[in-house]
């Protein structure tokens, strides 16, 4: 078991936002790393890139804590960010009374697209198993150190063949449990990012992603 490295903020390497003000620093900063192992346990490969390619469900998360999402007794409906963007039920119709609960993962794929806001998924995700092609997925391991959140995947490759990584997302889930047992679930993606140099996880190899969100000011 490797356990994935937090780094420095000095050791970020560009903003996801250009500096237009040389006297400014962005105040979000986000960036995506990749550390690759071969079978005996020893780092052969290194790479971190800046995360540039938010979409419109991470805004919509965002924008929860600041619009708000309160809606009156009179009021049988949820506010349109949830429904319009986020894509949730404007209502729990008979079933009186609902929980949310979310979740997020990262996901891998091996191949390319071109970033829009609205992606809704990778253009070919690694399935998580240890047939041909995939990549057996650990627990995702989310931390919070003083202003930034980290999110880190450990993967293993179970096959004799090395598997290339070449795009990467950070996947958000909404659970809405009613109160007869039944449980919805809504999925999108909060980035994409295709790594700058293919990540190769070679034959029963293992690798560790991690997602870094960071905010100063």
């Amino acid at each position: 078991m490797v356990t994935p490295d937090i780094v420095s903020d000095e050791d970020i390497a560009k903003p996801i936002i250009p500096d237009d003000l040389p006297d400014e620093q962005p105040t979000f900063k986000a960036y995506i790393e990749a550390k690759v192992y071969d079978k005996e346990g020893h780092l052969i490969q290194y790479h971190r890139q800046p995360m540039r390619s938010l979409t419109q469900y991470f805004l919509a998360l965002m924008a929860i804590p600041i619009l708000g999402t309160f809606q009156g007794g009179s009021i049988n409906s949820a506010p349109s960010l949830l429904v319009n963007v986020l894509g949730l039920p404007s209502n729990v119709g008979s079933n009186a009374n609902a929980n949310i609960s979310w979740d997020w993962a990262i996901q891998l794929g091996s191949g390319t697209q071109a970033f829009s806001s609205t992606l809704a998924g990778l253009a070919a995700p690694i399935l998580n198993g240890t047939g041909a092609g995939q990549l057996l997925y650990g627990s995702l391991s989310v931390s919070y150190a003083g202003s930034a959140i980290y999110v880190s995947l450990q993967v293993t490759n179970a096959t004799s063949n090395a598997i290339s990584v070449t795009e990467i997302g950070l996947n958000g889930t909404i659970y809405i449990q009613y109160n007869n047992g039944s449980i919805n679930t809504y999925s999108f993606l909060l980035s994409y990012d295709t790594f700058s140099t293919a990540i190769s996880v070679p034959a029963y190899g293992m690798a560790v992603f991690q997602i870094t969100l960071s905010f100063t000011g």
